[in-house]
């Protein structure tokens, strides 16, 4: 049989007594790994009542207290960083240099909470009347909610719990029921960190265990990171239900090269930025517009694209993994099918790629599309595989007209040696995060993650000060004392003017 993965429920590892089990496979082989359970509604009612019950005193703790739990916890991912990465890279499929990226951009975000308290500062105004003060507070909210998705289950979840936590909010994650074992690691090393039982719930399931969630009277504030067609469900469903909702969805990122860039390294770096990761990343460049000359270096691009070749974790030579699972695979195939059929030239086709020894293996090598037109699917959709589009246009002004035109505004970025250029870029795309001459525009976590349009749903985003805001509320207080309230103890004379 293969391992059970438990559930973390007010400071337990269980195994759960539902009926649903799912299987957790390897995408390089299929074979199962682990066995997941969907949650019974009784089991997410007991998780939600534990992290109600651990509020009462976690939202009393001090905020140094708070900070420190935090730094013991970014201590041990750090000591088990390359540990997490090998679990991440099994059921994942990632590379192992990829997924050891995806767990240090978490432990980042940690070490970002270590700072709660000066995150967390009010303001403070004397004299707003006459010896009349005014100031503010930031207070947590209650229950919070993660519900994170396959593609970084390091990275995303350590987005959402310990901001929400360092807030002093307590939390419930609903991982992705395709690589749980990563999440349920970082649970693991959270309670040896010596957080208070119930302070962190890890429970699981699919869409039943998320409505459940999504309307419970209990929960105030959902996190959520996933498909567009998802996240305007959990948006709606969330906020129709008086909770406090940050969805981000998909995207379709666009880089403009212009020609006065330097040649190799927009080369390179579209290279890694369109099939990095097997092109399973929200901020993956899926769209390369080359502008005016610039449009004569798609011939090498080709040949270097080429070169990259998929392959299992710890394989040091390859350049990306495989997809998450075979229906993603079917997908990214049918949209290439899609493309061609349309009349988009597919210069590189990587539909039937194999992989020595992996013959189950969901591969899609590299492909790449010219003479596209933004009618076509491959266009219109995210594909969310190693799939490279180029369009070719002759002017600046016309590339920023066509990405907003879009509606994504994930990410984006511009090459070029023009600082004119590209403070005009920067100024007028509708995208909220933008790359000059920095391929994949991820900020560090003291900024935020601020995907724009139909890439998110919501007001405050993920980690830096905006998080801090979402995870808690502001209470404002207007204080005015009287001078013959003064009482004089046994010991004191006060004369009052």
């Amino acid at each position: 049989m293969t391992q059970q993965v438990p559930m973390l429920i007010n400071g337990e590892m269980v195994i759960s007594r539902t009926t649903q089990w799912l299987a957790v496979t390897d995408p390089a082989t299929q074979n199962e790994i682990a066995s997941l359970p969907c949650a019974t509604q009784a089991e997410v009612e007991q998780a939600v009542a534990a992290a109600k019950a651990a509020f009462v005193s976690w939202k009393e703790t001090p905020v140094s207290e708070r900070a420190r739990l935090m730094l013991r916890y970014q201590a041990l991912l750090k000591e088990h960083h390359d540990e997490l990465a090998t679990i991440l890279s099994k059921e994942t499929g990632k590379t192992f240099e990829d997924a050891k990226g995806d767990v240090w951009r978490g432990i980042e975000v940690v070490e970002h909470a270590c700072n709660i308290a000066s995150l967390s500062m009010g303001e403070t105004v004397e004299n707003v009347a006459r010896k009349v003060d005014c100031y503010s507070y930031s207070q947590p909210l209650g229950v919070c909610v993660g519900i994170t998705p396959f593609n970084f289950p390091a990275m995303i979840p350590l987005w959402m719990f310990p901001m929400a936590i360092a807030c002093g909010n307590t939390f419930v994650l609903k991982p992705s029921e395709q690589d749980p074992l990563t999440p349920m690691r970082l649970a693991e090393l959270f309670q040896d960190a010596g957080a208070p039982a119930g302070l962190l719930q890890v429970i699981h399931g699919t869409k039943e265990v998320v409505d459940q969630l999504l309307v419970h009277p209990d929960i105030e504030a959902i996190s959520f990171v996933g498909s567009v067609a998802v996240a305007e469900h959990i948006y709606k469903t969330g906020t129709a239900h008086m909770k406090r909702v940050q969805a981000f969805a998909g995207a379709k990122n666009h880089m403009v090269v212009m020609p006065d860039a330097q040649k190799q390294q927009v080369i390179n770096n579209l290279v890694g930025a369109s099939v990095g990761a097997a092109g399973q990343r929200c901020m993956a460049i899926s769209v390369a517009v080359f502008v005016g000359e610039s449009r004569q270096w798609v011939g090498e691009l080709t040949e270097a694209l080429a070169k990259v070749r998929p392959g299992a974790w710890d394989d040091k030579a390859a350049g990306y993994g495989p997809l998450i699972n075979p229906q993603a695979k079917q997908r990214v195939v049918q949209l290439i099918t899609e493309g061609i059929d349309a009349g988009a030239e597919c210069v590189l086709d990587g539909r039937d790629c194999q992989v020595a020894g992996f013959p189950e293996g969901n591969w899609v090598g590299p492909t790449l599309f010219t003479k596209v037109t933004r009618d076509m699917s491959i266009y219109t959709e995210e594909i969310f595989g190693p799939v490279l589009l180029i369009l070719e246009v002759d002017t600046l002004e016309e590339a920023i007209a066509l990405i907003n035109d879009n509606p994504y505004g994930n990410g984006t970025s511009i090459f070029t040696a023009s600082g004119a250029a590209a403070r005009k870029y920067q100024h007028e795309i509708k995208v909220g995060q933008v790359g000059i001459n920095v391929p994949v525009p991820v900020p560090l976590p003291f900024f935020s993650f601020t995907g724009w349009r139909k890439s998110f749903y919501g007001d405050q985003h993920a980690y830096g000060k905006q998080a801090v805001r979402f995870y808690s509320e502001t209470k404002t207080v207007t204080a005015r004392w009287f001078e013959d309230d003064i009482a004089a103890g046994p010991n004191m004379t006060i004369t009052l003017k």
